[in-house]
Protein backbone atom coordinates (compact mmCIF):
# COMPACT_ATOMS: atom_id res chain seq x y z
CA UNK A 1 0.00 0.00 0.00
CA UNK A 2 1.39 3.48 -0.77
CA UNK A 3 3.48 5.05 1.95
CA UNK A 4 2.15 7.93 4.00
CA UNK A 5 3.44 10.12 6.81
CA UNK A 6 6.67 11.97 7.48
CA UNK A 7 9.89 11.16 5.59
CA UNK A 8 12.00 8.41 7.13
CA UNK A 9 15.77 8.45 7.56
CA UNK A 10 17.86 6.15 5.38
CA UNK A 11 18.86 2.73 6.65
CA UNK A 12 22.50 2.80 7.65
CA UNK A 13 23.32 -0.88 8.20
CA UNK A 14 22.10 -4.47 8.24
CA UNK A 15 21.61 -4.42 12.03
CA UNK A 16 18.67 -2.06 11.57
CA UNK A 17 16.97 -4.60 9.30
CA UNK A 18 17.41 -7.32 11.92
CA UNK A 19 16.15 -5.01 14.67
CA UNK A 20 13.05 -4.19 12.62
CA UNK A 21 11.96 -7.85 12.53
CA UNK A 22 13.04 -8.48 16.13
CA UNK A 23 10.85 -5.57 17.26
CA UNK A 24 7.86 -7.82 16.58
CA UNK A 25 8.59 -9.81 19.76
CA UNK A 26 5.84 -9.34 22.34
CA UNK A 27 4.78 -11.17 25.51
CA UNK A 28 2.16 -13.93 25.05
CA UNK A 29 -0.57 -11.87 26.69
CA UNK A 30 -0.20 -9.41 23.80
CA UNK A 31 -0.30 -12.03 21.05
CA UNK A 32 -2.98 -11.44 18.47
CA UNK A 33 -4.55 -13.23 15.49
CA UNK A 34 -4.73 -11.63 12.05
CA UNK A 35 -6.77 -13.45 9.41
CA UNK A 36 -6.71 -12.62 5.69
CA UNK A 37 -8.83 -14.09 2.93
CA UNK A 38 -9.34 -13.51 -0.78
CA UNK A 39 -12.35 -14.17 -2.99
CA UNK A 40 -13.35 -13.87 -6.63
CA UNK A 41 -16.07 -11.38 -7.60
CA UNK A 42 -18.18 -12.19 -10.66
CA UNK A 43 -21.29 -11.15 -12.59
CA UNK A 44 -24.26 -13.35 -11.75
CA UNK A 45 -25.50 -13.35 -15.34
CA UNK A 46 -22.41 -14.90 -16.95
CA UNK A 47 -19.94 -15.62 -14.10
CA UNK A 48 -17.36 -13.30 -15.69
CA UNK A 49 -14.94 -11.45 -13.41
CA UNK A 50 -15.52 -7.78 -12.66
CA UNK A 51 -13.44 -5.19 -14.48
CA UNK A 52 -12.14 -2.27 -12.45
CA UNK A 53 -14.22 0.42 -14.14
CA UNK A 54 -17.93 0.46 -14.93
CA UNK A 55 -21.23 0.66 -13.08
CA UNK A 56 -20.78 -2.95 -11.99
CA UNK A 57 -17.03 -2.95 -11.43
CA UNK A 58 -14.48 -3.26 -8.67
CA UNK A 59 -14.23 0.50 -8.19
CA UNK A 60 -17.99 0.78 -7.83
CA UNK A 61 -17.88 -2.05 -5.30
CA UNK A 62 -15.20 -0.28 -3.24
CA UNK A 63 -17.13 2.99 -3.43
CA UNK A 64 -20.26 1.24 -2.19
CA UNK A 65 -18.37 -0.36 0.73
CA UNK A 66 -17.62 3.10 2.14
CA UNK A 67 -21.15 3.29 3.53
CA UNK A 68 -19.99 0.84 6.20
CA UNK A 69 -17.30 3.20 7.50
CA UNK A 70 -14.41 2.22 5.25
CA UNK A 71 -11.99 4.93 4.13
CA UNK A 72 -10.45 5.00 0.61
CA UNK A 73 -6.78 4.49 -0.15
CA UNK A 74 -5.85 6.10 -3.44
CA UNK A 75 -3.17 5.43 -6.03
CA UNK A 76 -3.34 8.37 -8.39
CA UNK A 77 -7.03 8.81 -9.16
CA UNK A 78 -7.92 5.19 -8.39
CA UNK A 79 -9.32 3.72 -5.20
CA UNK A 80 -7.13 0.65 -4.69
CA UNK A 81 -7.93 -0.26 -1.07
CA UNK A 82 -10.06 0.60 1.95
CA UNK A 83 -9.20 0.89 5.64
CA UNK A 84 -11.24 1.18 8.80
CA UNK A 85 -10.62 2.39 12.33
CA UNK A 86 -9.91 -1.10 13.74
CA UNK A 87 -6.78 -1.72 11.68
CA UNK A 88 -8.50 -3.89 9.08
CA UNK A 89 -8.22 -3.25 5.35
CA UNK A 90 -9.77 -4.37 2.08
CA UNK A 91 -7.36 -4.59 -0.83
CA UNK A 92 -7.22 -5.81 -4.41
CA UNK A 93 -5.22 -8.68 -5.79
CA UNK A 94 -4.07 -8.38 -9.43
CA UNK A 95 -7.27 -9.56 -11.15
CA UNK A 96 -9.65 -7.94 -8.71
CA UNK A 97 -9.74 -10.68 -6.08
CA UNK A 98 -11.08 -8.89 -3.01
CA UNK A 99 -9.00 -9.40 0.13
CA UNK A 100 -9.95 -8.71 3.72
CA UNK A 101 -6.89 -8.21 5.92
CA UNK A 102 -8.36 -8.43 9.38
CA UNK A 103 -7.47 -6.43 12.45
CA UNK A 104 -5.22 -8.05 15.08
CA UNK A 105 -7.70 -9.77 17.43
CA UNK A 106 -7.42 -11.77 20.65
CA UNK A 107 -9.53 -14.84 19.94
CA UNK A 108 -10.71 -17.03 17.09
CA UNK A 109 -14.25 -16.04 18.08
CA UNK A 110 -13.42 -12.42 17.30
CA UNK A 111 -11.71 -13.14 14.01
CA UNK A 112 -14.62 -15.33 12.93
CA UNK A 113 -17.07 -12.57 13.83
CA UNK A 114 -14.96 -10.17 11.78
CA UNK A 115 -15.12 -12.49 8.75
CA UNK A 116 -18.88 -12.85 9.23
CA UNK A 117 -19.41 -9.09 9.40
CA UNK A 118 -17.29 -8.52 6.32
CA UNK A 119 -19.17 -11.14 4.29
CA UNK A 120 -22.49 -9.60 5.37
CA UNK A 121 -21.29 -6.25 4.06
CA UNK A 122 -20.06 -7.49 0.70
CA UNK A 123 -23.18 -9.61 0.21
CA UNK A 124 -25.37 -6.56 0.86
CA UNK A 125 -23.52 -4.73 -1.93
CA UNK A 126 -23.55 -7.84 -4.11
CA UNK A 127 -27.35 -8.01 -4.03
CA UNK A 128 -27.58 -4.44 -5.28
CA UNK A 129 -24.95 -4.91 -8.00
CA UNK A 130 -26.08 -8.41 -9.05
CA UNK A 131 -22.67 -9.90 -8.43
CA UNK A 132 -21.44 -12.92 -6.49
CA UNK A 133 -18.36 -13.94 -4.54
CA UNK A 134 -16.61 -17.29 -4.72
CA UNK A 135 -14.04 -18.76 -2.34
CA UNK A 136 -11.87 -21.24 -4.24
CA UNK A 137 -8.10 -21.58 -4.43
CA UNK A 138 -7.97 -21.18 -8.22
CA UNK A 139 -10.43 -19.65 -10.66
CA UNK A 140 -12.41 -22.56 -12.11
CA UNK A 141 -13.54 -21.13 -15.43
CA UNK A 142 -11.89 -18.19 -17.19
CA UNK A 143 -8.40 -18.31 -18.71
CA UNK A 144 -5.81 -15.83 -17.50
CA UNK A 145 -6.08 -13.83 -20.72
CA UNK A 146 -9.72 -13.08 -19.87
CA UNK A 147 -9.03 -12.03 -16.29
CA UNK A 148 -8.72 -8.26 -15.76
CA UNK A 149 -5.78 -6.28 -14.36
CA UNK A 150 -6.26 -3.87 -11.50
CA UNK A 151 -4.65 -0.39 -11.89
CA UNK A 152 -1.90 -0.83 -9.29
CA UNK A 153 1.64 0.14 -10.22
CA UNK A 154 3.32 -2.75 -8.42
CA UNK A 155 1.26 -5.26 -10.38
CA UNK A 156 2.42 -3.89 -13.71
CA UNK A 157 6.03 -4.37 -12.60
CA UNK A 158 5.33 -7.91 -11.38
CA UNK A 159 3.37 -8.72 -14.56
CA UNK A 160 6.36 -7.86 -16.71
CA UNK A 161 8.88 -9.64 -14.46
CA UNK A 162 7.07 -12.89 -13.62
CA UNK A 163 7.44 -14.59 -17.03
CA UNK A 164 11.20 -14.08 -16.84
CA UNK A 165 11.61 -16.24 -13.71
CA UNK A 166 8.89 -18.92 -13.84
CA UNK A 167 6.06 -20.37 -15.87
CA UNK A 168 3.15 -19.89 -13.46
CA UNK A 169 3.67 -16.47 -11.90
CA UNK A 170 0.83 -14.88 -13.87
CA UNK A 171 -1.48 -17.77 -12.94
CA UNK A 172 -0.62 -17.12 -9.31
CA UNK A 173 -1.29 -13.40 -9.62
CA UNK A 174 -4.53 -13.47 -11.57
CA UNK A 175 -6.26 -16.74 -10.74
CA UNK A 176 -5.54 -17.73 -7.13
CA UNK A 177 -7.16 -17.00 -3.77
CA UNK A 178 -5.90 -17.93 -0.34
CA UNK A 179 -6.73 -17.68 3.34
CA UNK A 180 -3.88 -17.05 5.74
CA UNK A 181 -3.35 -16.29 9.40
CA UNK A 182 -0.69 -14.07 10.95
CA UNK A 183 0.62 -14.90 14.42
CA UNK A 184 3.00 -13.37 16.97
CA UNK A 185 6.03 -14.64 18.88
CA UNK A 186 7.67 -13.59 22.15
CA UNK A 187 11.34 -14.15 21.37
CA UNK A 188 13.76 -15.19 18.66
CA UNK A 189 13.87 -18.73 20.05
CA UNK A 190 10.08 -18.94 20.04
CA UNK A 191 9.95 -17.59 16.49
CA UNK A 192 12.38 -20.29 15.36
CA UNK A 193 10.33 -23.06 16.97
CA UNK A 194 7.07 -21.73 15.51
CA UNK A 195 8.65 -21.24 12.08
CA UNK A 196 10.06 -24.77 11.96
CA UNK A 197 6.78 -26.38 13.03
CA UNK A 198 4.55 -24.30 10.76
CA UNK A 199 6.82 -24.67 7.74
CA UNK A 200 6.96 -28.47 8.11
CA UNK A 201 3.19 -28.69 8.58
CA UNK A 202 2.20 -26.22 5.88
CA UNK A 203 1.61 -29.07 3.38
CA UNK A 204 -0.84 -30.56 5.88
CA UNK A 205 -2.83 -27.33 5.78
CA UNK A 206 -2.60 -27.34 1.98
CA UNK A 207 -4.10 -30.85 1.99
CA UNK A 208 -6.92 -30.07 4.44
CA UNK A 209 -7.90 -26.89 2.61
CA UNK A 210 -7.34 -28.28 -0.93
CA UNK A 211 -10.08 -26.55 -2.89
CA UNK A 212 -8.84 -25.82 -6.41
CA UNK A 213 -9.13 -28.77 -8.81
CA UNK A 214 -10.28 -26.84 -11.90
CA UNK A 215 -8.71 -24.59 -14.52
CA UNK A 216 -10.52 -23.21 -17.57
CA UNK A 217 -13.53 -25.39 -16.88
CA UNK A 218 -11.70 -28.72 -16.62
CA UNK A 219 -10.03 -30.79 -13.89
CA UNK A 220 -6.30 -30.13 -13.68
CA UNK A 221 -5.20 -33.38 -12.08
CA UNK A 222 -4.35 -31.40 -8.93
CA UNK A 223 -6.46 -31.00 -5.81
CA UNK A 224 -4.77 -27.69 -4.97
CA UNK A 225 -3.82 -26.15 -8.28
CA UNK A 226 -3.21 -22.90 -6.39
CA UNK A 227 -0.46 -24.57 -4.40
CA UNK A 228 0.98 -26.11 -7.56
CA UNK A 229 1.26 -22.64 -9.13
CA UNK A 230 3.66 -21.57 -6.41
CA UNK A 231 6.09 -24.36 -7.34
CA UNK A 232 7.14 -22.47 -10.49
CA UNK A 233 6.38 -18.82 -9.78
CA UNK A 234 9.85 -17.57 -8.84
CA UNK A 235 12.48 -19.81 -7.20
CA UNK A 236 14.31 -16.78 -5.76
CA UNK A 237 11.38 -15.84 -3.50
CA UNK A 238 9.27 -18.99 -2.98
CA UNK A 239 9.72 -22.41 -1.44
CA UNK A 240 10.39 -24.36 1.73
CA UNK A 241 13.48 -22.47 3.07
CA UNK A 242 15.73 -25.35 4.19
CA UNK A 243 17.94 -22.93 6.14
CA UNK A 244 15.14 -22.51 8.72
CA UNK A 245 16.17 -25.92 10.10
CA UNK A 246 19.89 -25.21 10.23
CA UNK A 247 21.73 -24.54 13.49
CA UNK A 248 21.91 -20.85 14.24
CA UNK A 249 18.79 -19.87 12.32
CA UNK A 250 17.19 -16.67 13.58
CA UNK A 251 16.33 -13.11 12.61
CA UNK A 252 19.81 -12.48 11.18
CA UNK A 253 19.72 -15.48 8.84
CA UNK A 254 16.26 -14.55 7.57
CA UNK A 255 17.45 -11.01 6.83
CA UNK A 256 20.35 -12.45 4.83
CA UNK A 257 17.86 -14.51 2.84
CA UNK A 258 15.75 -11.43 2.13
CA UNK A 259 18.78 -9.44 1.04
CA UNK A 260 19.34 -12.11 -1.61
CA UNK A 261 15.74 -11.89 -2.85
CA UNK A 262 15.67 -9.67 -5.96
CA UNK A 263 13.68 -6.46 -5.66
CA UNK A 264 10.46 -5.61 -7.49
CA UNK A 265 10.04 -1.86 -7.01
CA UNK A 266 10.68 1.29 -5.01
CA UNK A 267 7.76 3.56 -4.14
CA UNK A 268 8.51 7.28 -4.44
CA UNK A 269 6.25 10.33 -4.72
CA UNK A 270 3.16 8.33 -5.56
CA UNK A 271 4.87 6.22 -8.23
CA UNK A 272 6.24 2.68 -8.37
CA UNK A 273 9.75 2.70 -9.82
CA UNK A 274 10.64 -0.55 -11.59
CA UNK A 275 13.56 -2.19 -9.77
CA UNK A 276 12.70 -5.76 -10.77
CA UNK A 277 15.68 -8.07 -10.45
CA UNK A 278 17.88 -5.47 -8.75
CA UNK A 279 19.62 -5.91 -5.39
CA UNK A 280 18.53 -4.46 -2.06
CA UNK A 281 22.18 -4.73 -1.01
CA UNK A 282 23.08 -2.32 -3.79
CA UNK A 283 20.23 -0.08 -2.68
CA UNK A 284 21.74 0.05 0.83
CA UNK A 285 25.07 1.13 -0.67
CA UNK A 286 23.38 3.89 -2.67
CA UNK A 287 24.14 2.03 -5.90
CA UNK A 288 20.64 1.15 -7.15
CA UNK A 289 20.72 1.91 -10.86
CA UNK A 290 17.18 3.33 -10.96
CA UNK A 291 17.80 5.60 -7.94
CA UNK A 292 21.54 6.37 -7.97
CA UNK A 293 22.87 7.83 -4.75
CA UNK A 294 19.67 7.16 -2.80
CA UNK A 295 19.45 4.74 0.12
CA UNK A 296 16.40 2.85 1.36
CA UNK A 297 14.20 3.78 4.29
CA UNK A 298 12.52 1.35 6.64
CA UNK A 299 9.36 1.67 4.53
CA UNK A 300 11.37 0.36 1.57
CA UNK A 301 12.46 -2.59 3.71
CA UNK A 302 8.87 -3.21 4.76
CA UNK A 303 7.86 -3.22 1.07
CA UNK A 304 10.69 -5.61 0.24
CA UNK A 305 9.62 -8.01 3.00
CA UNK A 306 6.24 -8.28 1.27
CA UNK A 307 7.81 -9.43 -2.02
CA UNK A 308 9.13 -12.75 -0.69
CA UNK A 309 6.60 -15.59 -0.98
CA UNK A 310 7.80 -18.65 0.97
CA UNK A 311 5.28 -21.08 2.43
CA UNK A 312 5.68 -19.32 5.79
CA UNK A 313 6.77 -15.69 5.75
CA UNK A 314 8.44 -13.75 8.55
CA UNK A 315 7.81 -10.04 9.06
CA UNK A 316 7.23 -8.72 12.58
CA UNK A 317 4.99 -11.80 12.83
CA UNK A 318 4.69 -15.15 11.06
CA UNK A 319 2.32 -15.64 8.12
CA UNK A 320 0.86 -19.09 7.35
CA UNK A 321 0.48 -19.14 3.55
CA UNK A 322 -0.40 -22.72 2.56
CA UNK A 323 -4.19 -22.82 2.35
CA UNK A 324 -6.65 -22.42 -0.52
CA UNK A 325 -9.46 -19.92 -0.15
CA UNK A 326 -12.77 -21.44 0.81
CA UNK A 327 -16.18 -21.05 2.46
CA UNK A 328 -16.94 -19.30 5.75
CA UNK A 329 -16.38 -22.32 8.01
CA UNK A 330 -12.87 -22.96 6.68
CA UNK A 331 -11.97 -19.26 6.91
CA UNK A 332 -12.66 -19.55 10.64
CA UNK A 333 -10.96 -22.94 10.86
CA UNK A 334 -7.55 -21.72 9.68
CA UNK A 335 -6.81 -19.43 12.64
CA UNK A 336 -8.18 -22.12 14.96
CA UNK A 337 -5.82 -24.71 13.47
CA UNK A 338 -2.68 -22.62 13.76
CA UNK A 339 -3.54 -20.92 17.06
CA UNK A 340 -4.19 -24.32 18.61
CA UNK A 341 -0.82 -25.56 17.41
CA UNK A 342 1.39 -22.52 17.94
CA UNK A 343 -0.12 -20.42 20.75
CA UNK A 344 -0.25 -23.24 23.29
CA UNK A 345 3.19 -24.22 24.58
CA UNK A 346 2.30 -27.89 25.11
CA UNK A 347 0.85 -28.31 21.62
CA UNK A 348 3.78 -26.47 20.09
CA UNK A 349 6.23 -28.77 21.85
CA UNK A 350 4.25 -31.85 20.78
CA UNK A 351 4.26 -30.65 17.17
CA UNK A 352 7.97 -29.80 17.35
CA UNK A 353 8.75 -33.31 18.60
CA UNK A 354 6.48 -34.79 15.93
CA UNK A 355 8.38 -33.18 13.04
CA UNK A 356 11.84 -33.22 14.65
CA UNK A 357 13.26 -36.12 12.64
CA UNK A 358 11.71 -35.21 9.29
CA UNK A 359 14.43 -34.74 6.70
CA UNK A 360 14.58 -31.93 4.20
CA UNK A 361 13.97 -34.49 1.46
CA UNK A 362 10.77 -35.56 3.21
CA UNK A 363 9.64 -31.97 3.71
CA UNK A 364 10.31 -31.21 0.05
CA UNK A 365 8.48 -34.36 -1.01
CA UNK A 366 5.41 -33.30 0.95
CA UNK A 367 5.52 -29.84 -0.61
CA UNK A 368 5.90 -31.29 -4.12
CA UNK A 369 3.24 -34.00 -3.88
CA UNK A 370 0.47 -32.60 -1.69
CA UNK A 371 -0.89 -30.24 -4.40
CA UNK A 372 -1.71 -33.30 -6.49
CA UNK A 373 -2.62 -35.92 -3.91
CA UNK A 374 -3.58 -33.91 -0.78
CA UNK A 375 -4.49 -36.27 2.08
CA UNK A 376 -3.51 -39.31 -0.01
CA UNK A 377 0.12 -38.21 -0.26
CA UNK A 378 2.34 -41.08 0.99
CA UNK A 379 4.55 -40.47 4.03
CA UNK A 380 6.57 -43.07 5.97
CA UNK A 381 4.28 -46.00 5.36
CA UNK A 382 1.16 -43.94 5.89
CA UNK A 383 -0.37 -40.85 4.34
CA UNK A 384 -0.79 -37.15 4.99
CA UNK A 385 -4.26 -38.00 6.27
CA UNK A 386 -2.61 -39.78 9.21
CA UNK A 387 -0.50 -36.71 9.94
CA UNK A 388 -3.55 -34.45 9.65
CA UNK A 389 -5.48 -36.47 12.22
CA UNK A 390 -2.57 -36.37 14.67
CA UNK A 391 -1.95 -32.66 14.21
CA UNK A 392 -5.64 -31.83 14.55
CA UNK A 393 -5.59 -33.59 17.91
CA UNK A 394 -2.68 -31.36 18.99
CA UNK A 395 -4.54 -28.25 17.83
CA UNK A 396 -7.78 -29.32 19.52
CA UNK A 397 -6.01 -29.88 22.84
CA UNK A 398 -4.23 -26.54 22.52
CA UNK A 399 -7.48 -24.65 21.96
CA UNK A 400 -9.05 -26.53 24.88
CA UNK A 401 -6.23 -25.42 27.17
CA UNK A 402 -6.50 -21.81 25.90
CA UNK A 403 -10.10 -21.89 27.17
CA UNK A 404 -11.20 -18.74 25.38
CA UNK A 405 -14.99 -18.76 25.65
CA UNK A 406 -17.56 -16.94 23.56
CA UNK A 407 -20.76 -15.33 24.82
CA UNK A 408 -22.53 -18.68 25.19
CA UNK A 409 -19.61 -20.50 26.80
CA UNK A 410 -18.16 -22.33 23.80
CA UNK A 411 -14.38 -22.55 23.47
CA UNK A 412 -12.49 -22.29 20.19
CA UNK A 413 -12.33 -26.03 19.48
CA UNK A 414 -15.62 -26.13 17.54
CA UNK A 415 -14.02 -24.20 14.66
CA UNK A 416 -11.95 -27.32 13.94
CA UNK A 417 -15.01 -29.48 13.24
CA UNK A 418 -14.92 -29.00 9.42
CA UNK A 419 -11.29 -30.12 9.41
CA UNK A 420 -11.98 -33.26 11.45
CA UNK A 421 -14.77 -34.12 9.00
CA UNK A 422 -12.36 -33.74 6.08
CA UNK A 423 -9.54 -35.69 7.71
CA UNK A 424 -11.74 -38.47 9.08
CA UNK A 425 -13.51 -38.97 5.76
CA UNK A 426 -10.34 -38.59 3.73
CA UNK A 427 -12.30 -36.49 1.21
CA UNK A 428 -10.98 -33.01 0.58
CA UNK A 429 -13.19 -30.15 -0.61
CA UNK A 430 -11.56 -30.50 -4.04
CA UNK A 431 -12.53 -34.17 -4.28
CA UNK A 432 -16.06 -33.30 -3.22
CA UNK A 433 -16.25 -30.84 -6.12
CA UNK A 434 -14.77 -33.31 -8.57
CA UNK A 435 -17.45 -35.85 -7.66
CA UNK A 436 -20.12 -33.21 -8.28
CA UNK A 437 -18.46 -32.32 -11.60
CA UNK A 438 -18.51 -35.94 -12.74
CA UNK A 439 -22.08 -36.60 -11.63
CA UNK A 440 -24.70 -33.94 -11.00
CA UNK A 441 -22.80 -31.16 -12.81
CA UNK A 442 -22.42 -33.37 -15.91
CA UNK A 443 -18.90 -32.20 -16.72
CA UNK A 444 -19.60 -28.47 -16.29
CA UNK A 445 -18.05 -26.10 -13.73
CA UNK A 446 -20.71 -23.36 -13.89
CA UNK A 447 -22.68 -24.83 -10.95
CA UNK A 448 -19.74 -24.05 -8.68
CA UNK A 449 -20.66 -20.35 -8.89
CA UNK A 450 -23.99 -21.14 -7.29
CA UNK A 451 -23.31 -24.06 -4.98
CA UNK A 452 -20.07 -22.64 -3.55
CA UNK A 453 -20.83 -18.90 -3.57
CA UNK A 454 -20.67 -16.97 -0.30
Amino acid sequence: MPATGTPQPPIENRDELIAYIASGCKPPEQWRIGTEHEKFAYHLENFRPLQYEGDVGIRALLDAMMRFGWHPVMEGNNVIALTDDTGASISLEPAGQLELSGAPLETVHETCSEVTGHLQQVKAIAREMEIGFLGLGYHPKWPNAEMPWMPKGRYKIMRDYMPKVGTMGLDMMKSTCTVQVNLDFCSEAMMVKMFQVSLALQPIATALWANSPFKEGKPTGYLSYRSHCWTDTDPDRCGTLPFVYEDGFGFERYVDYLLDVPMYFVYRDGQYIDAAGLSFKDFMKGELSVLPGEKPTMKDWEDHLSTAFPEVRLKKFLEMRGADGGPWARLCALPAFWVGLLYDSESLSQAADYIADWTQEERDSLRDNVPEHALNTPFRGGTVRDIALDVLEFAHAGLKRRSRLDSIGLDETHYLKPLFLIAESGITPAEEMLRAYERRWHGEVDPVFQEYAY
